[in-house]
């Protein structure tokens, strides 16, 4: 009986606690998935499809636009997300699908190619391991992947896929024509190297193939007929840089790529496909191109660039273009904000227009060209007001050896840029992915409980240029950390923040990277929290080393083999350097970041004498999904912080 009252007194004093870190957060507001994420425009206009988040799941549903009756949906596996979808007609989508492998963030494309036509029950599987190769079955003789898709310019019926076979690794890949409706397929080109990917022009010609081998060095081939030769026009082991091809002109006379240069971000150039001269059309100061602009009409022709430096913009190959002066009609309308056309109908007359901010997850409107009237359709969460968020500045900081970093600083609303807690939220990836001026959950909860909010686009992030991509190679618990560290002490030296009072956070690579500033700095934070971690490097290569030879050299190449390095920037074998409390979250499913990581370190603080706490959570993964147990976690973390950092810190000092 003792025992019960004790629990109940215990489970009282942590509601508690908890109520009293929470207070001005609404915590189901803030948790709750977006109702949807991307959503395209059929060619007519008459339908809308969107993707929509679920716990550890994505769904695709679609809408008739003139009442908003839904007239199909589908709901894809565990860990299974939608990498791409399309309309390649007025009735039919294609779908692609990725899913979460190893230990890379993003999820990876499999191969799976869906058909879902607007009024389907259920998609058909067009190309992937799964199809029947029984031609008595009505099978194609052979499954592949699929690795890119090309939609041709008034062909309603066909795509044009790069096949990867199954259960081969020397057969090469074959550029096909894929029938949308029945998953018939016809050999368009095939390549001259293993793993190649194509590019068609606008008349269906498939005019490039480029890839990369074991080296990791990429090759691009071009010919300019069907029947021509493949010609290398670049070779990154000569040139020193990458290019990638985007599209073609109007009248397929000019190429477009996107060209590595070897400083800086990179670059879109225009290729002659006769004399094969390359001019660049477009390079931002501090960006490589996040996405590329496509004419209004549904044709894919390239005609501009997105770039993701603070707010979001568009440049333009000739800024006297439709596009060009629709997109600054459109900005100037949503001042402000991020302002993105994802899709139009075939006529140009529609244009699906998302507006987003940093205080706004995003709005979708519908433009009419004629009218030049925005209508409003839909919130990806409605119920987000962005006059109650938080603001987020875009920042210029200069590492310890002069090199420049992006970062963003969310503050709390309604308090004095002075003297704030701080909270070093580090994104994950840790590769490739970079931090932006947007919409941040995490940060607007953090903001909403009173704290700073500090992300750092340290080294290794990816937007802007290789070289500075290529810094972070074999820097975890280097340069990549101490960028973070250089950061943080602007933000102490600004008298935004109370050096007293900073605290480490984040998720995957961000977890590692929290443990690792608090064993590197050991007096510079005042806690410490890894959501879904690693922690130990060896352990980490060993594991992707048993995967498969893609991610071994993927290790190699980017985190190192040393085994005294890695040793020495591993915080579950450094954890007597850590004196400041931590808080470990992680799922026993979790194959991203298996909970032993968690688990070492645990036991490795507690050797250690280190206050630790856990929340070890058996059936979620690599990210906590269901509102249940996110709930908890970062009802749990808010109090760790108050304890920390927090007002109640505070109280706690005195």
């Amino acid at each position: 009986m003792k025992r019960k009252i004790a629990a109940f007194l215990l489970a009282m004093v942590g509601s508690l606690v908890s109520a009293s870190a929470t207070a001005g957060v609404d915590l189901e507001a803030m948790l709750k998935h977006s109702q949807f994420d991307v959503i395209e425009i059929s060619p007519d206009g008459q339908y809308l499809a969107a993707t929509m988040p679920q716990d550890d799941r994505e769904g695709l549903v679609v809408m008739r636009r003139s009442d908003s009756a839904i007239t199909t949906s589908f709901t894809l596996g565990k860990d299974e997300y939608i990498h791409a979808f399309t309309w390649v007609n007025n009735k039919r989508l294609l779908i692609r699908v990725a899913e979460k492998i190893g230990a890379l963030e993003q999820p990876q494309d499999t191969g799976q190619l869906y058909g879902l036509d607007f009024d389907q029950k259920r998609p058909d599987l067009l190309a992937g391991w799964a199809v029947s190769s029984d031609p008595l079955a009505g099978g194609n003789k052979e499954r592949v992947a699929v690795l890119s898709l090309n939609r041709i310019p008034g062909d309603d019926h066909h795509v044009i896929i790069t096949a990867y076979p199954y259960g081969t690794s020397e057969r090469f890949n074959t550029a096909e024509l894929l029938d949308v409706d029945t998953g018939r397929r016809s050999v368009l080109a095939r390549s001259p190297i293993k793993s190649a990917q194509f590019t068609p022009d606008n008349a269906g010609v498939v005019r490039f193939a480029a890839a990369s081998q074991k080296d990791n060095a990429s090759k691009l081939w071009y010919r300019p007929t069907a029947d021509a030769d493949w010609k290398l026009i670049n070779d990154e082991t000569v040139s020193g840089v990458a290019e990638a091809p985007v599209g073609f002109s109007a009248d397929n006379r000019t190429a477009y790529l996107t060209v590595e240069r070897a400083s800086g971000p990179d670059a879109v150039v225009a290729y002659d496909t006769a004399s094969g001269e390359r001019k660049e059309l477009l390079r931002d100061a501090v960006a490589d191109p996040a996405e590329i602009v496509h004419t209004f009409d549904g044709n894919n022709v390239p005609v501009g660039v997105i770039y993701n430096d603070g707010i979001a913009h568009a440049a333009f190959f000739d800024p006297q273009s439709r596009e060009a002066k629709l997109s600054a009609m459109l900005q100037q309308a949503f001042a402000g904000s991020a302002v993105k056309v994802t899709s139009t109908t075939s006529d140009g007359k529609l244009l699906l227009v998302y507006v987003s901010s940093d205080r706004d997850p995003g709005k979708f409107y519908l433009f009419d060209t004629q009218t030049k009237q925005a209508t409003y359709l839909l919130s990806r969460r409605r119920w987000v007001d962005p006059k109650a968020s938080a603001q987020t500045q875009v920042l210029q900081i200069k590492a310890r050896d002069g090199v420049p970093l992006r970062a963003y600083l969310t503050l709390p609303p309604g308090r004095e840029a002075k003297n704030l807690p701080l909270v070093v939220f580090t994104h994950g990836g840790p590769f490739t992915i970079y931090d932006t001026w947007r919409y941040d959950t995490d940060a607007q909860l953090l903001a909403a409980a009173g704290y700073a909010v500090l992300q750092v686009n340290y080294r290794g992030s990816g937007n802007y240029g290789q070289q500075f991509l290529k810094s972070g190679q074999k820097q975890w618990g280097g340069a990549m950390q101490d960028d973070l560290t250089d950061a943080t002490e602007w933000t102490v030296a600004q008298g935004i923040v109370d050096r007293s009072r900073m605290c480490m956070y984040g998720a995957s690579y961000g977890a590692y990277a929290s443990l690792e500033g608090v064993s590197k700095e050991p007096t510079l934070y005042k806690c410490a929290v890894g959501y879904v971690g690693v922690y130990d490097l060896p352990m980490l290569v060993a594991e992707e080393a048993d995967k498969s030879t893609r991610l071994e050299n993927w290790t190699k190449e980017w985190i190192g083999t040393d085994p005294a390095l890695l040793a020495k920037a591993s915080p579950n074998l450094t954890a007597n350097r850590i004196k400041v409390p931590v808080f470990l979250a992680a799922g026993g499913e979790d194959k991203t970041a298996p909970i032993k990581h968690s688990e070492k370190l645990e036991a490795a603080l507690k050797k250690a004498g280190v206050p630790v706490e856990t929340l070890y959570v058996p059936t979620e993964g690599h990210g906590f999904y269901t509102l249940e147990h996110r709930r908890e976690f970062y009802t749990r973390l808010l109090a760790f912080l108050d304890r920390n950092i927090g007002d109640k810190s505070m109280t706690a000092a005195h």
